[in-house]
């Protein structure tokens, strides 16, 4: 049994003094991934500091016209939200294909941010492995590497990021808005996630001291033309070996805006932006989807076990956008591809 701590948050800015006076402390909302890395001795947290009472809990509509979600809204919840599954049916459908019922009736929308990789290593206590104890080797790269990452990687780790919901949130350009000793601060989703280089242990550009308030979307929604498809083991209750948001504006049979994104191949969700930009102005079909399935996949690198996550992802990002450009978004009953 860890021995620890237990208090209460009574506001954000409470929250924020219990965590700055306790660097070892945590935060627990639904619990749904430290209480495992706990049980597992990966995590050894002085203090929880509970802020499940918190009032983050709102989804409301911002002046710009897009949408400001609380940090303790409920996986389950904003994935039926009327406005979300109207204006943001990518982020239904990404949270939709992670975990389970249970699981999403618990998990926090902040909290869905904040999780650590499923590697096995990691997990491992009796194993080197640079995210939990720096310097130590990753098992990983001479281990059973089949699910690990196959983009953006170090000689320090290979883990990849486990999050569905954060793979559609990059892909539509969403922001984090965190508080902190010195105040509030909004944080671009694609530089929110690190990749590993040489301090794997750090997952954010979060402050130890910061508490992720809220998520803010944008306007656009890309409503008509999207879809989100997850390559997993198993039907349900797996994580992803790919997945893919894809989102599309299309005009006169013509990619107007895209936006593409992967869950399971890096350490933070992986947007391309290049790859959009070679899928603008083209024509909605094969040859393009196919270009940007290249343009995304230039720099893959696969290790000994997972060198079919290559193809699986380009196979996968064609799929995905014709079912965008097509209107036709990923059933959640069918995850086998072609």
């Amino acid at each position: 049994m860890i021995n620890f701590q237990y208090s209460r948050a009574h506001d954000v800015a409470d929250a924020v003094r219990q965590i700055a006076a306790d660097p070892t402390a945590r935060f627990i909302a639904g619990g749904t991934n430290l209480v495992d890395l706990m049980k597992e001795d990966v995590e050894r947290p002085s203090r929880l500091i509970d802020i499940s009472r918190l009032p983050l809990t709102a989804v409301e509509e911002t002046p710009e016209g897009g949408l400001r979600i609380g940090a303790l809204v409920p996986n389950s919840a904003l994935a039926y939200h009327p406005l979300i599954e109207r204006r943001y049916p990518l982020v239904a459908s990404a949270i939709l294909a992670g975990a389970s019922a249970q699981l999403r009736n618990m998990a926090s929308t902040g909290g869905n941010l904040l999780q650590r990789t499923r590697c096995a290593y990691f997990y491992d206590t009796s194993t080197p492995c640079n995210k939990r104890e720096p310097g130590s080797g990753c098992s990983a790269i001479d281990g059973l590497n089949r699910g690990h990452a196959i983009l953006g990687t170090s000689e320090a780790c290979i883990a990849t990021h486990p999050s569905d919901l954060c793979v559609a949130l990059v892909a539509l350009g969403a922001t984090v808005h965190v508080a902190g000793p010195g105040g509030t601060r909004a944080i671009a989703f694609a530089d929110f996630h690190r990749l590993p280089g040489d301090t794997p242990q750090r997952d954010t550009n979060l402050a130890p001291n910061e508490l992720v308030i809220a998520i803010e979307l944008p306007k656009r929604g890309f409503a008509e033309n999207y879809s989100y498809l997850k390559i997993r083991d198993r039907l349900s209750y797996a994580f992803a070996l790919v997945s893919v948001a894809a989102a599309l504006e299309i005009e006169g049979g013509k990619i107007k805006e895209a936006r593409l994104a992967l869950g399971g191949v890096a350490h933070k969700p992986w947007r391309d932006t290049a790859a959009e930009a070679a899928l603008a102005g083209a024509a909605a079909g094969p040859a393009a989807f196919a270009t940007a399935a290249d343009v995304v996949l230039r720099n893959a690198k696969a290790q000994a076990h997972n060198a079919f996550k290559i193809d699986l992802a380009r196979r996968a990002i064609i799929r995905t956008l014709t079912q965008a450009a097509r209107g036709t978004p990923q059933s959640q009953s069918s995850k086998k591809i072609a």
